[in-house]
């Protein structure tokens, strides 16, 4: 029997950074997580044992951390650019690099009627995210937001949908709607203010949630991924992943209180998952 080696990649996972910069009576944290990974010509080391041309992930871990030294980790599309075009550099049988970096954010603390300089508190789940798949021809950036947990309780309904003798849900024009939301948006170029972008990006995700008469998650989706698409013209793609966080009315009936859509029981599983990518018209040819 013949067998042969396809695609293959390797790198180092989930490594820890966090950055003070120091600035006069002001510092600034930065807490990161990066993934770094590379394809290219690393076959002898699967088929023959031939390590000559593996560079070793501790390497990469340090390099991560030798670049943080070196230079701003903010924004995180640009620490990923230079981390990969440091790789490139370092593995010239490297064919291509992946480099993925989620942020997670910290807020100064309120004190003394303000916002202290240098205390600062974890401000939750959501995470930053940049990620960078780069060759020597090219390169393509993509910024994005996990774990933005968002809920609302009005403009939110699910009515219409087939029915078979199956199916039990009942029918709503006024329900909760809570995900936690993860987009990631895709960049026709890479000469972009990142932070800028990456601010009015997640704001009209946010706003259109907010705002935005769904009718089904789907509906929302695709009016959140329209809304970075029509605000940020750099953008060309926005995929959406929008896991339904049920929020299930309780019956009081057996107590004798009635329940005008206020109290709840929040699940977590099992949960619905929407997921689409939106583009614009160009890119469907």
């Amino acid at each position: 029997m013949s067998v042969f080696l396809a695609q293959n990649s390797y790198g180092k996972s989930r490594v820890r950074l966090v950055k003070v910069e120091r600035g006069e009576g002001r510092h600034d944290v930065f807490d990161l997580t990066v993934d770094v990974a590379l394809e290219g010509d690393f076959e002898t080391a699967h088929t023959e044992g031939d390590n000559s041309l593996l560079y070793a992930t501790d390497t990469m871990k340090n390099s991560v951390y030798a670049l943080a030294r070196q230079g701003p980790v903010d924004p995180p599309e640009a620490f990923a650019l230079r981390l990969a075009r440091h790789f490139l550099e370092r593995v010239p049988h490297a064919g291509r690099v992946h480099v993925s970096i989620a942020q997670h954010p910290w807020d100064r603390i309120q004190a003394d009627g303000g916002a202290h300089p240098t205390a600062f508190r974890r401000a939750g789940e959501e995470r930053r995210l940049a990620r960078v798949s780069a060759t020597r021809e090219a390169v393509g950036v993509e910024a994005g937001v996990e774990e933005m947990t968002v809920l609302k309780t009005a403009q939110s309904g699910f009515e219409g949908f087939m029915r078979d003798d199956l199916t039990t849900l009942r029918e709503t024009a006024d329900r909760l709607f809570a995900t936690a939301v993860r987009a990631t948006w895709r960049f026709n170029r890479d000469d972009v203010d990142w932070n800028a972008s990456w601010t009015a990006s997640r704001q009209a995700l946010l706003a259109t949630f907010a705002t935005h008469d769904s009718l089904s998650v789907q509906h929302t989706l695709f009016a959140m991924g329209q809304a970075v698409l029509e605000a940020r013209a750099e953008v060309d793609e926005v995929s959406l992943s929008l896991p339904n966080k049920h929020h299930l009315l309780v019956d009081l009936a057996p107590f004798g209180l009635d329940n005008p859509n206020e109290v709840f029981i929040s699940t977590t599983e099992p949960f619905g998952l929407i997921e689409a990518t939106v583009v614009r018209e160009a890119d469907l040819y």
